[in-house]
């Protein structure tokens, strides 16, 4: 895929229909060469991955919050998933403690109260979201104008009239761009900001893929996963991951492709699933169960840091001696990408060379172009979630 990520696709031909491969290929090309004409110009998602792309706040606006050295972020789903993928997978370059309220936690909520000298940053696309609202009101005494940050849309929602009334800054969160999408915007970049990070590297590779040498890839990888989607054979996209600081990621990768893709009776559910120790709860399901599962195998170029030096288990331990833990996950993943093989499971491989910014931002542009595009091909719209409105408005009146 790059010098940073490295991507092996594994599906079979009985997984797609070689009759319809060009015919997709051709009109996938197409989409492709019409969104790259209008990227720089037409304010929709896409545009948050051009060179063209501003944001709506200038680092002096922000400078006087960098004294503090704790921050608490506030939001639901895609206004927060993003900066919690960004700060597990850059975790040892920041040197500010992060605190994400994402859910509604009675026990975490109680452990923080007692919070001091925070700088909060509150997101809601629609100034709306109920959760956030009830959050950020468990902490309302501690929230000022001299330590908060509120990210929405200027439009009349209730975070923006609190922001007003205690004369809060307020950064526009774009109207054009939906929050499991936004993380290159306002939304990620600046939790990134504060986490000391080089915002401007997040956008270095953010259209890699469409150049001639790698948008073959991208094409074959759309095509093939569109027609899983159609043929139904699978079930779930199980996102086997060796790599901790991943973790977080495949979370902001769950919502992208279960809420972008999971509609008009389609759908195929991630699950996120640790290696190696899942290979002790679930592998005998996965590889022995029902072929339903597509795996996405994830795992990172480590530096080789514990090792079991001292065998204090004789000579029966012998070959698991002075190996580092790298290495002896390497040799996990081997064993099950060899056995999937065997089996004819289908499976993707992505191997992170690097842990920084550009490798990330990469990333995440990658899985929304590939999201966006499957949704093209299967005739869904990949920015909507009616069903999802659906349980908010039924929500507010039985709260009523």
């Amino acid at each position: 895929m790059s010098k940073n990520i490295y991507l092996k696709n594994s599906i079979g031909t009985n997984y797609f229909n070689k009759n319809l491969y060009s015919k997709d290929k051709i009109k996938l090309n197409k989409i492709i060469n019409k969104i790259l004409f209008s990227i720089d110009s037409k304010k929709d998602t896409l545009h948050s991955l051009s060179q063209e792309f501003y944001f709506n706040f200038k680092n002096s606006d922000l400078i006087k919050f960098k004294k503090y050295k704790s921050v608490v972020i506030i939001g639901m789903g895609g206004s927060v998933l993003g900066s919690q993928a960004i700060y597990s997978f850059c975790h040892n370059k920041i040197k500010k403690n992060f605190i994400f309220f994402d859910n509604l936690d009675q026990l975490k909520i109680k452990d923080n109260l007692n919070l001091k000298n925070n700088l909060f940053i509150i997101i809601s696309k629609s100034g709306n979201t109920l959760e956030t609202l009830i959050n950020t009101n468990i902490f309302k005494d501690k929230i000022n104008k001299k330590n908060s940050i509120i990210i929405t849309e200027k439009k009349t929602n209730l975070l923006n009239t609190f922001a007003k009334k205690k004369n809060i800054i307020q950064i526009d969160h774009k109207n054009y761009i939906g929050g499991r999408y936004a993380v290159l915007s306002e939304v990620g970049m600046i939790p990134a900001y504060f986490m000391g990070l080089k915002i401007n590297y997040f956008r270095k590779n953010l259209l890699n893929f469409f150049k001639t040498n790698k948008r073959n890839l991208l094409l074959d990888n759309v095509i093939k996963l569109s027609h899983i989607y159609r043929n139904k054979k699978i079930n779930s996209i199980i996102m086997l991951n060796y790599a901790p600081e991943v973790n977080d990621f495949l979370y902001w990768c769950q919502q992208l492709i279960a809420e972008s893709l999971g509609k008009r009776g389609r759908g195929i559910i991630p699950v996120i699933s640790q290696a190696p120790k899942d290979h002790h709860s679930l592998m005998q399901l996965y590889l022995d169960g029902p072929k339903d599962k597509l795996f996405y195998i994830f795992s990172t170029k480590s530096i080789n840091q514990l090792k079991t030096k001292k065998n204090i288990f004789g000579k029966h331990f012998k070959y698991a001696e002075n190996k580092y833990f790298s290495k002896t996950k390497e040799a996990q993943k081997k064993a099950l990408i060899q056995v999937l093989k065997y089996k004819k499971i289908p499976y993707q491989e992505f191997i992170i060379n690097k842990k920084n910014e550009e490798t990330l931002g990469e990333l995440f542009s990658y899985f929304m172009m590939e999201t966006i595009l499957v949704g093209n091909l299967l005739n869904i719209n990949p920015f909507d979630q009616p069903a999802v409105e659906q349980v908010k408005m039924l929500t507010k009146k039985y709260l009523s």
